[in-house]
């Protein structure tokens, strides 16, 4: 099979796309024929060496992909060949035709879905769903601000924040992704290019601040934040894709009386795959409902993986990117 491999770490034009052998499924496991892979913001990290997890040599990078069950490994019995499924990996091992997927992890992908949400559906639309459920606990009617809210996990955190029933204010860099993030349901947006975001959410807040801050964005967002949330708040901490990873003085959280939360998506899905699981039931839910839907801004080759890693690390990107083997 086809497949994008890292040798060394370094750029993300170093990648080598050529042929490798077809996986084979362990017990546990199955093998999808990729039919829509996810692009994520990590992934650049990830062959850069920037990532805190570091593979062996050579590696398939990627994590998440949908497409038809092709091989079945020992003591699995919830898919047949032939079914449609999603699955993430954190070995690694999507960029390629063919990958390898723990079935526990593994969901059938529905019929009201296409590849190309299914692949767009588990890191993005998983993290924000614990990150808001689990680990912020956001209720209805509460206010939720969410940073880099026109990207792929962004936008999830929009729609889910709405399902829940919060107020949501979507925080962007620019009047088109405002407006895109409008038609997902923000109720107010604020483009941190021209407005003083800390300023902004006191005055949408009537002075109260933040309830849940969803930050996937870290650098000065993250500091302003830090100083608009309200008396029990939760500062979610999903990722830095603004490349610098913030300081916090930590008089603030003692003085205003907030949490801050850190978020791990994968090991959650490994430590508590029972409530994982109940996550994706409700999701499922949802995207039956028409509350979410994974959005797909760009569909590339997996050929063309490098222009797709650098429309992501571009912060271009208004929904997710994915690849098509």
């Amino acid at each position: 099979m086809k497949a994008q491999v890292c040798d060394a770490f370094g750029p993300i034009d170093t990648l080598q796309f050529r042929d490798v052998p077809d996986p084979v499924p362990g017990p546990g496991e199955i093998v999808i024929e990729s039919r829509a892979i996810s692009v994520n913001f990590a992934d650049s990290l990830v062959i850069e060496g920037r990532y805190q997890v570091r593979p062996p040599f050579p590696f398939i990078p990627g994590t998440e992909a949908a497409g038809e069950v092709i091989a079945i490994g020992e003591g699995v019995n919830q898919f047949q060949v032939g079914d449609r499924a999603l699955g993430f990996n954190e070995d690694f091992g999507a960029f390629a035709e063919r990958m390898v997927i723990n079935a526990d992890i593994a969901a059938p992908l529905p019929g009201f879905m296409s590849f190309e949400e299914g692949a767009g559906l588990l890191a993005a639309t998983g993290t924000a769903h614990h990150s808001l459920r689990q680990r912020g606990q956001l209720k209805a009617g509460e206010t939720l601000v969410v940073l880099g809210a026109a990207g792929g996990t962004g936008t999830a955190a929009v729609q889910i924040g709405k399902a829940i029933g919060a107020r949501v204010i979507a925080v962007c860099s620019s009047p088109d992704k405002m407006a895109f993030a409008r038609e997902q349901g923000a109720d107010e947006c604020v483009d941190y290019t021209q407005d003083d975001l800390r300023e902004a959410i006191k005055t949408l807040t009537g002075g109260r601040g933040a309830d849940v801050v969803y930050d996937a964005v870290g650098g000065d967002a993250f500091d302003a934040c830090s100083r608009a949330m309200a008396w029990n708040g939760r500062l979610l901490v999903i990722g830095f894709a603004s490349g610098r990873i913030p300081q916090l003085p930590v008089n603030l959280t003692l003085v205003k009386g907030y949490s801050v939360v850190g978020v791990f998506w994968g090991r959650f899905t490994r430590e508590e795959p029972e409530a994982n699981a109940a996550n994706m039931r409700e999701l499922f839910d949802w995207i039956e409902a028409g509350k979410v839907r994974p959005m797909i801004d760009t569909a590339y080759p997996l050929s063309e993986c490098v222009e797709a890693l650098r429309k992501v690390s571009g912060r271009g990107v208004i929904g997710k990117v994915v690849m098509t083997p």
